[in-house]
């Protein structure tokens, strides 16, 4: 299971007295353990990585709002936040190989947006961003 990893991460950052480290693991830690919590059972495999794509696009909005602000400092520590939590994601499709499964599941040209969402989303629930599908849906149909 991912939580366990994330523990044994947080107790090797611990050690190594790695305080970004320390920092991020302990919130996703928390943030797994808050949705186990809600859920009043152990979290699926999608569920632990629908956890972990919502803390990367906190921070990816983080990283946005600190770039506009101009702020290097703020950069930096975004975009190591980042790698780290990436880490614990499966390595992430490209467009083209995107747009390969998303054809061979059947979304053509002339489909409706929100029929197509409906059948990409699941069948690339983390491997991919939200807002790279989106992207090649919108391409496709």
């Amino acid at each position: 299971m991912l939580k366990t990893k994330v523990f044994e991460q947080l107790k090797t950052a611990m050690k190594e007295k790695d305080a970004l480290a320390k920092g991020v693991l302990s919130l996703l830690k928390s943030a797994l353990d808050a949705a186990e919590k809600d859920k009043g059972e152990a979290l699926t495999a999608a569920e632990e990585m629908a956890v972990i794509n919502r803390e990367v696009k906190q921070t990816n909005q983080a990283l946005e709002g600190a770039q506009t602000a101009g702020r290097a400092d703020l950069i930096e520590k975004e975009e190591a936040k980042l790698i780290l939590l990436k880490s614990f994601l499966p390595k992430q499709l490209s467009e083209e190989e995107i747009a390969e499964k998303l054809t061979e599941a059947g979304i053509s040209k002339g489909m409706n947006m929100g029929e197509a969402m409906k059948i990409a989303k699941p069948l690339l629930t983390g491997q991919a961003d939200g807002a790279v599908i989106s992207k090649v849906v919108k391409s496709l149909i």
